[in-house]
């Protein structure tokens, strides 16, 4: 995608501020993992589950009265996962972090995706706002297990840790609190922060939609990449409207 001359002088200030920044924040929602053909959570109805409402198989409740289905349903989305490559834009956040700390600064990735590809970018400081679906809970002990990176044989999967349990995606589902760690270190690391990215998220779900607010609240410069203008957009520094795949290397050449 060729950018116009317009983001392209965007960038260059957007690279300069950057140079100077010493606590990098950046938070990622399914605009970057659609980059590398994972669908967003409401895209994926189709197929065996056109006629189902991903709203109503994320929760608890539905966990508890078809665990057959909603496990398959995850297992499907697992292996999609799996299959998947970092983009250009998960690659360029690893190498940006590796910038920053170079520099003798301090870098934190916010991500809503469950897919572990900016793991598999490189990225080291990823919290991870939603949980995984490369990892799998024991429902009745809370260990965590990694299944192998194959379709499951029964659905529910059975626990490795106790007689009797079985495996759930260690995702958040809705009703369910975002993991501790993950919250506290989110809002310690945006409220210290100099330059906040919020990339290929639509700023709609709380409490991550808020933290480009809260950085901005405690001076920090603030960078949107989305490919659509969001309720963010008219409030950051500087609006890239754009693909995080297109628009990140741009910057990254310029460091």
């Amino acid at each position: 995608m060729d950018l116009d001359s317009s983001i392209l002088r965007k960038v260059e200030s957007v690279a300069a501020r950057l140079l100077k920044a010493r606590h990098v924040v950046v938070l990622t929602g399914a605009g970057v993992s659609a980059e590398s053909g994972i669908r967003a959570f409401r895209d994926t109805m189709e197929g065996l589950w056109k006629d189902f409402d991903p709203a109503k198989l994320a929760t608890p409740e539905a966990f508890e009265a078809d665990p057959e289905t909603v496990t398959r349903w995850y297992d499907s989305r697992r292996l999609g996962c799996l299959a998947a490559t970092p983009n250009p834009g998960h690659l360029v956040l690893a190498q940006i972090e590796s910038f920053v700390r170079a520099q003798g600064g301090e870098f934190t990735l916010l991500t809503q995706n469950v897919d572990r590809l900016h793991q598999r970018a490189g990225s080291l400081e990823v919290v991870e706002l939603h949980g995984s679906i490369i990892e799998w809970r024991c429902n009745q002990t809370g260990n965590i297990f990694e299944p192998p990176p194959t379709p499951f044989e029964r659905f529910p999967p059975p626990s490795p840790f106790d007689s009797g349990a079985i495996l759930r995606p260690d995702v958040v589902w809705f009703g369910e609190a975002l993991p501790e760690y993950a919250l506290i270190t989110a809002f310690e690391r945006t409220e210290r922060c100099d330059m906040f990215f919020s990339v290929g998220t639509s700023s709609v779900v709380y409490p991550a939609a808020g933290f480009v607010q809260m950085a901005a609240q405690n001076c920090a410069f603030t960078v949107e990449v989305n490919k659509q203008e969001t309720l963010a957009s008219s409030s950051v520094d500087v609006q890239l409207q754009a693909s995080s795949a297109a628009v990140l290397p741009e910057i990254l050449k310029r460091l």
